[in-house]
């Protein structure tokens, strides 16, 4: 896990345990539906770092006989299970206290209490929301946000982006609701608070959750990296022509390569190995996670298929 991704994740969790904790004391206090639903939303949030930092570990264990790819896409299922406990313990608990509130709505109590907690959760997670944004910049380069959560094969940041953000969404929500309830004397504003809470924190986890399942199943490298790696190949001296190439990614970090090019004929059998290496090395010189790579001399038809 590269270390941008790890400060991340440290500053998630440390910021939505500390709001976990005033937020459960003061939906306890007030009764506030808003409150106990962003509770449960801040702890599903702590967990759900620790997923992603158990993911991390796990896809460090050494390759086996039985997985001899390794173990990188670990940090993809673990950040595919963060968007499933997001849907269930964020966003269905948050509607169904929504629901529950709206058909037997309670009066909110302590409104200063209620705002105060708000207020510096809302501090909290906008600090950690802007260490997600400092770490993410490096690697999102020209591209805007929404283009750099739908194209990152690093699963981790863009999960603590888009939990931040909803949490930060969600404290508006809920501070609209608790004030809402009190000036209009109607406490059901406060239960369509929590509603909308749960209907964003569904929304960032069905995006998550196609997402990771994309890079589960096996994504291929940028087309920039893909290019990269051409443009690598084919000035090789030895190279006439790329006939075919595949990429996809083992996880994260780590890029399997596939192709087939056309060598000069006149190589023999140890001039054509060299060749290959030299094809590999420079491949891994500007791709460094192209660690696992097959090349194939091949000779060049009308028909193949050059991608």
């Amino acid at each position: 896990m590269h270390e941008g991704s790890r400060k991340a994740i440290v500053a998630a969790f440390l910021a939505n345990l500390g709001i976990a904790i005033v937020k459960f004391a003061g939906a306890a206090v007030t009764g506030s539906a808003g409150l106990l639903a962003e509770g449960v939303h801040s702890l599903a949030d702590t967990g759900n770092q620790g997923l992603l930092f158990l993911g991390g570990s796990r896809a460090r264990r050494e390759a086996t006989s039985e997985h001899p790819f390794g173990f990188g896409r670990e940090r993809f299922f673990w950040s595919f299970v963060v968007a499933l406990v997001l849907f269930s313990m964020g966003g269905l608990f948050a509607i169904y206290e929504g629901i529950d509130k709206l058909i037997h709505p309670h009066e909110t109590e302590a409104l200063g209490v209620a705002v105060v907690i708000l207020v510096i959760s809302m501090v909290l997670e906008t600090l950690s929301l802007r260490t997600a944004v400092k770490e993410s910049r490096p690697y999102k380069g020209d591209l805007s946000w929404w283009r750099f959560i739908r194209s990152s094969r690093q699963p981790e940041l863009p999960v603590v982006l888009l939990e931040d953000t909803g949490a930060l969404c969600g404290l508006f929500f809920a501070l609209a609701g608790v004030v809402l309830a009190h000036v209009t004397g109607e406490p059901r504003w406060d239960a369509a608070g929590s509603l909308a809470i749960g209907l964003l924190l569904v929304t960032i986890a069905i995006v998550l959750g196609i997402e990771m399942k994309a890079l589960l199943i096996g994504e291929s490298a940028t087309p920039a990296v893909q290019e990269a790696i051409a443009t690598a190949m084919t000035t090789a001296p030895a190279v006439r022509r790329l006939i075919h190439l595949r990429t996809e990614h083992l996880g994260p970090d780590e890029l399997l390569v596939g192709a087939k090019l056309e060598f000069d004929r006149t190589l023999s059998v140890p001039a054509l190995a060299q060749a290959i290496d030299d094809v590999e090395a420079r491949v891994r010189a500007v791709v460094p996670s192209a660690r696992v790579m097959y090349v194939e001399p091949d000779v060049h038809h009308a028909t193949s298929d050059v991608t």
